[in-house]
């Protein structure tokens, strides 16, 4: 799931290490896609500190989250619907429809969180903006992060930037589905491709997006069982 999906999920947490942990793995990624890190491995250093441990707990909720979210047939269910919309479209472009589908649905599922208000992005980037950065750096040289400067200098244009309001309107999609792709292709497209990607998209959601909803009770559900 996509930054908001996962910060539903933890959007009543009063503590802004929780919702920073609940996407420090994606956020980890973006910042260096070669980053691959096991908190649960240093649990004894991590949770000397109570906000330490919120960072984790958030960590293993996001990965909780995920698993649930991926391994559902509702999940691979819109990817295969999706992906047949959007294969036309990426013809003579060098992006993988399953995995341009796979993105489409997440992103998808955080515009409908915005659109009905069930997720506040300016508390998400608030509780960013809040968080203990001396613990935060503290965590990141635990679990290894080579060089913590690198990482903040990201997050910082992370906050600054701020795109995931433009999610409230899901014209605004096809560009950070068009940037994510470039993280692993090169290739161009123009603003009448874009255009007509945000067409298909929002009839997508339309059509077969009305019990969304339904997808984040699946995965609560799945959480209290755990």
């Amino acid at each position: 799931m996509n930054f908001l999906s996962h910060f539903y999920f933890e959007r009543f947490s009063v503590h802004s290490e929780r919702i920073v942990g609940c996407v420090l793995p994606d956020l980890l990624k973006n910042a260096d896609k070669s980053y691959v890190f096991h908190p649960q491995r240093f649990e004894e250093q991590l949770f000397a500190h109570p906000l330490s441990r919120e960072l984790s707990e958030g960590w293993y909720r996001h990965v909780e989250v995920d698993k649930a979210f991926h391994s559902s047939e509702m999940f691979l269910e819109h990817c295969h619907l999706l992906r047949r919309q959007i294969d036309p479209l990426l013809t003579d472009l060098p992006i993988r429809g399953t995995f341009m589908a796979h993105i489409a649905v997440e992103l998808l599922l955080d515009h409908l969180l915005v659109e009905q208000q069930l997720v506040n992005v300016s508390r998400f980037y608030e509780h960013l903006a809040q968080v203990n950065r001396t613990i935060l750096k503290q965590y990141l040289e635990i679990i290894g992060v080579p060089d913590t400067r690198l990482f903040f200098d990201f997050y910082d244009r992370f906050l600054d930037w701020a795109y995931l309001h433009d999610y409230e309107r899901v014209e605004q999609l096809p560009k950070p589905l068009f940037n994510i792709c470039r993280r692993l292709w090169d290739f161009q497209v123009n603003a009448q491709q874009e255009e007509e990607f945000g067409m298909i998209l929002n009839a997508y959601k339309r059509e077969h997006l009305s019990n969304f909803k339904e997808i984040y009770v699946y995965i609560q559900d799945k959480l209290a069982h755990m």
